[in-house]
């Protein structure tokens, strides 16, 4: 046997095919063979290459293609901020299942794909940020500013806040990709023109009225049916993508607060020398006695309108100093009364601007506490600048600080107290709690038992699931991390907030998977029945329908079915009548033929279905339409056209690129 192998594997036609496998294989077949590929890449975008833009995107051609990737944890990342976010938007609604379906994810990542899309064709146009533009972008944000001017402390303050922090260097870089990938589309839409004939033709159409007569057809009886086991078999294998069980972790966990932590014995005594000691510390505030003039002004204002504020509250200083100093006036009196004239502060406007004692407690915006707190008293001042507008101050009486008795400090002074015994307290016992879980890094029981400390379960829970302190976004990190979930070790600690931290160990990982028929079996049931409902819902609004598009009047056809006639004319376009779907079917079907009807069919959020018909168009007039409601509404269509534009353009893009979507990673 071996000897005919080796007798046939020794003509020329052997040797022939041997060297042929020998290209693929010197090429990349080898690494399939002794390199482990560990791909993790969320969505893998190729371009091909500029100096061949048709070129196809099979081997060995592909090799020249611009390949970049997103990877699973930049989507990852991209989805937890997306979802704190949501929550914060949304409250008590937020629904985490809704959001971690995989439609959700797919149009999160369909962003972040459009976006390195925009970037690699910016690249590839020889398009780059400068220094300049990166610096001016992030001096001009209204998060990093004080007093409307760049503050450097809070812009430092602000990255370490991000979650996750960021340095300096890495928000340059995020600012300078989010200017490179959007300023070609920026560029089309800014391109944008409405000529006088869209303008009208459009201005026509939406001042469009339509006479309707519509029917709303009762929801079918509810399907209580039985299901069949091929029913649901095919329901189940037509909709996978909506069983999927995804991604979760049970935990075990620590949580150390300074806040449960007991404070130190009280010593009167030792009070009592303190408060003799520090007794220039423990005085109640000083208090103001203020009347403000606001001359309010719209944050988005022009040049001209903060310019036309400002010299009216320039004047009004003028008028009350005048007024205060003329012979026989009353204190006050002159300035209540021009508030009450001028002032645009409706919250005191009617008791002549007066604003009651004030402390500097930071419940003012900082410039009006400055300036008040600058003051002598009697003194007019302004114009104060704030993000209201400009102020008129003027400071009627000012009270002295005055020091507090021992009995009114003590509460202060054991309150100080108990935060820095708890917090020595805490930094001791969490010390000691590192150390011990640093020398047995697989278990939290042995430190627990030691510290008599108490070891707390959690889960099964999702990302972005859970309560308390699992829906914190570094916890989340922390669970569903790599390292913590394949080693099993504990965590380190993870700040909640100051003096409060959490150790955490994943006992357990469930990754995303398909649940079987078993697992969602009355889910499909209750699928198929709904789907069935529907349908039939469906066939009566078509049968409905039918007759109608025959010639029978919608009148005479809802009078045999004993249904109600509802007949609207002259419905605008955008009124709710009867839902906001409806208005828009309404004017989504042609006009009627002379003598004719248009009809067509709704279905509304419940379910139900509208079946309706137009029988009269009347367009829009043109001539009522004051010039500049026009120009306006000129000026929304060209946004609205060169966002679409925009859209285009990036739609355009993907289609000359290739976009890989690893759906398991999702």
């Amino acid at each position: 046997m071996l000897q005919k192998l080796r007798e046939k594997s020794s003509g020329w036609l052997a040797i022939a095919i041997v060297s042929v496998l020998i290209v693929p294989f010197a090429l990349f077949g080898l690494d399939q063979y002794v390199v482990q590929r560990g791909d993790t890449y969320a969505a893998r975008i190729q371009a091909p290459p500029t100096w061949w833009t048709s070129a196809p995107s099979w081997w060995p051609v592909s090799m020249a293609w611009d390949t970049q990737e997103i990877s699973s944890d930049d989507f990852r990342e991209r989805l937890e901020q997306s979802r704190q976010q949501q929550r914060a938007a949304e409250g008590a609604a937020f629904d985490n299942k809704a959001f971690e379906s995989v439609d959700n994810k797919r149009r999160i990542l369909d962003q972040m794909i459009d976006e390195r899309v925009m970037r690699m064709a910016a690249d590839r146009n020889g398009i780059a940020i400068g220094d300049a533009a990166v610096i001016e972008t992030i001096q001009g944000l209204p998060e990093f500013q004080v007093d409307g001017k760049f503050d450097p402390q809070r812009y430092q303050l602000s990255l370490a806040s991000l979650v996750p922090a960021r340095t300096p260097v890495q928000f340059q870089q995020l600012v300078r990709e989010s200017l490179q990938q959007s300023i070609l589309a920026g560029r089309i839409a800014e391109s944008s023109f409405v000529t006088k004939s869209e303008l009208d033709r459009l201005l026509a159409m939406l001042g469009e009225r339509r006479d309707v007569a519509f029917t709303l057809l009762p929801a079918p009886a509810t399907d209580v049916g039985a299901v069949s086991a091929d029913e649901s078999q095919r329901w189940y294998k037509t909709h996978l993508r909506e069983y999927r069980a995804p991604e979760s972790v049970s935990i075990e966990y620590i949580e150390l607060s300074a806040a449960n932590l007991p404070g130190g014995a009280v010593d009167e005594a030792e009070l009592l020398a303190r408060y003799e000691k520090d007794k220039a510390k423990f005085v109640e505030g000083e208090q103001r006695l203020a009347s403000h003039i606001l001359i309010k002004v719209d944050p988005k204002a022009d040049a001209a309108a903060l310019k036309a504020a400002e010299q009216k509250a320039t004047q009004l200083v003028v008028q009350a100093r005048q007024a205060g100093a003329a012979p026989g006036s009353e204190p006050g009196a002159s300035f209540a009364a021009l508030a009450r004239a001028n002032s645009d502060d409706t919250g005191s406007k009617a008791s002549g601007g007066d604003l009651g004692w004030i402390s500097r407690d930071g419940s003012l915006v900082k410039p009006f506490e400055d300036a008040l707190f600058a003051m002598q008293s009697g003194d007019i001042t302004g114009p104060v600048k704030t993000d209201f507008g400009y102020h008129v101050i003027q400071l009627r009486e000012l009270k002295a600080g005055q020091p507090m008795a021992f009995e009114q400090a003590r509460e202060q002074m054991l309150r100080e107290s108990g935060e820095a015994d708890r917090e020595r307290a805490f930094n001791a016992l969490a010390g000691r709690l590192v150390d011990l879980v640093y020398k047995n890094p697989n278990s939290l029981a042995a430190a627990a038992q030691e510290l008599n400390l108490q070891m707390q379960n959690a889960g099964p829970f999702t990302r972005g699931g859970g309560s308390g302190i699992l829906v914190n976004p570094a916890v989340q990190r922390a669970a569903f991390s790599d390292t913590l979930i394949q080693d099993g070790t504990v965590s380190d600690p993870i700040e909640i907030a100051p003096n409060h931290t959490v150790l955490i160990r994943v006992k357990q990982h469930q990754p995303a998977r398909a649940q079987t028929l078993a697992e969602v079996s009355d889910r499909v049931i209750a699928a198929v029945r709904g789907d069935r409902r529907d349908k039939a819902a469906q066939a009566a609004a078509d049968t409905l329908l039918g007759r109608l598009n025959k010639g029978e009047t919608l009148q005479a056809i809802a009078t045999s079915q004993q249904l109600a006639v509802s007949n609207v004319p002259n419905i605008p376009r955008g009124a709710p009548v009867p839902s906001q779907q409806a208005n828009e079917a309404f004017f989504s079907v042609p006009r009627p033929a002379a003598g004719k009807v248009s009809t067509g069919k709704v279905k509304l959020d419940d379910g139900t279905y509208v079946v309706f018909a137009i029988s009269k168009v009347q367009p829009g007039d043109l001539t009522s339409m004051p010039a500049e409601q026009r120009t306006m509404l000129q000026q929304q269509f060209m946004q609205v056209n060169g966002q679409e534009a925009a859209e285009s353009y990036v739609s355009a893009l993907r289609n000359q690129m290739k976009a890989i979507v690893a759906e398991d990673r999702l």
